[in-house]
C-alpha cells in the first residue's frame, strides 16, 4: 500500500475531520487529525510504521484505534468543559 493509499482510506474514514501527515527522518509517519473550519487539533499519532499496514484488515484495525482515540478524545473535552 502506497503512502497515499494510505492516506485516502485514513482521510475518508475520518471524514468530516481533515488530517495532516509527516514523515520522520526514519520512515515513520506522523498522523495529525484537526477541525478543517479553526484548525482544532483533536489527535496526534506518531511513530507509524507504513510497512506495518500491508493488508486492508491491518488497515481497518488502525482506523477502528483512530476513532476509539477520536471519541475518548472528544468525552474528555466535554467532560473538561
Amino acid at each position: 500500500m502506497t503512502q497515499a493509499q494510505l492516506r485516502s482510506y485514513i482521510e475518508q474514514a475520518l471524514a468530516p475531520l481533515a488530517c495532516d501527515f509527516s514523515m520522520d527522518a526514519d520512515g515513520c509517519l506522523t498522523l495529525r487529525v484537526f477541525e478543517t473550519q479553526d484548525e482544532r487539533v483533536h489527535l496526534v499519532v506518531t511513530g507509524i510504521k507504513p510497512g506495518r499496514l500491508t493488508s486492508a484488515d491491518d488497515l481497518v484495525q488502525m482506523i477502528e484505534e483512530l476513532r476509539y482515540e477520536l471519541s475518548a478524545t472528544r468525552l474528555g473535552q466535554a467532560d473538561s468543559a
